[in-house]
């Protein structure tokens, strides 16, 4: 990939679901992914000439947009954390946390359960649910998981691990009390 502005249609053509589908695993809102996948597409525009190619574009790319996205859910913690203090927004839409649980890498037939997933994804800590959401959801090896993170193999294996083991909890008892609803 060239790094003069032209070739840039070229690098939105080719990562524009790539990032989309990353942001949206974090999200789970359509709307906020977008917005992502516009925010990064700024980034990469802006600083492309800084790209020194230590790792491929596409790690490169994976690390803008879960940096941006964990950016985001930071920033809409902390609207909810400032609306219980007394702010009031416009926008209701912006405070909640509404998903739409319409993600392209997710085949579940039930979407309840698929909004119990990723509720529990959700409460896993940000290395987990990286590493989680890279393997599982977007289907990546750990090497490329530890090159995009800047951790170690044994640290990613790790991870995911962890992160199974915690959402293998939390699902058991979500599970539980979702049978007995019905």
């Amino acid at each position: 990939m060239n790094s003069n502005p032209e070739s840039f249609p070229e690098l939105y053509a080719q990562f524009k679901s790539l990032v989309y589908n990353v942001a949206l695993s974090y999200v789970q809102n359509n709307e906020d992914a977008e917005e992502i996948t516009q925010d990064v597409f700024i980034k990469l525009f802006q600083s492309f000439t800084d790209f020194k190619q230590e790792s491929t574009l596409k790690t490169w790319i994976y690390r803008i947009t879960i940096n941006r996205s964990l950016d985001f859910l930071k920033h809409k913690k902390s609207q909810k954390r400032f609306f219980i203090f007394g702010k009031r927004s416009e926008n209701e839409y912006e405070i909640q946390n509404i998903s739409t649980f319409e993600h392209p890498g997710i085949l579940l037939e039930n979407k309840e359960k698929s909004k119990v997933l990723f509720e529990a994804i959700n409460q896993l800590n940000e290395n987990q649910k990286t590493a989680f959401i890279l393997s599982k959801i977007d289907g990546l090896s750990n090497p490329e998981i530890s090159t995009i993170m800047e951790l170690s193999i044994s640290s990613v294996e790790s991870l995911v691990f962890r992160a199974k083991e915690n959402l293998k909890k939390k699902l058991e008892n979500k599970f539980e009390e979702y049978h007995k609803k019905k």
